[in-house]
């Protein structure tokens, strides 16, 4: 299976940049579609995007589009978000994720799952 490590979150100030990394240790994440989510106190998990196994498609949720850029390069088994723009609605855990269903925007729809990376965007 998919183990998952995100890196990269911590505090930045409102209209600032983070570029998140998703690394597998088991370097077998070339082979499974990924997704980004995020998830703020009290509220639940949120899709934030997602990207087809070869890097090829792309999608994000209408709430990050223009601001946040998946990316992947499966030579390093690593997947990225790339978040420009952050505003302090952006703050929250983010989860990267892995499976085999195509541009999936429901969490059930992973299988594999990081520990999550905390991000913080300052007014």
């Amino acid at each position: 299976q998919v183990h998952l490590v995100e890196s990269g979150g911590g505090l930045v100030e409102a209209g600032g940049s983070l570029r998140l990394s998703c690394a597998d240790s088991g370097r077998t994440l070339k082979n499974y579609h990924a997704g980004w989510f995020r998830q703020a106190p009290g509220k639940e998990r949120e899709f934030v995007g997602a990207i087809i196994w070869s890097g090829a498609s792309t999608y994000c949720a209408e709430s990050v589009k223009g601001r946040f850029t998946i990316s992947r390069d499966n030579a390093k088994n690593t997947v990225y978000l790339q978040m420009n723009s952050l505003k302090p609605e952006d703050t929250a855990v983010y989860y990267c994720a892995a499976g085999h269903e195509y541009v999936c925007q429901v969490s059930g729809c992973y299988t594999s799952w990081g520990q999550g990376t905390q991000v913080t965007v300052s007014s």
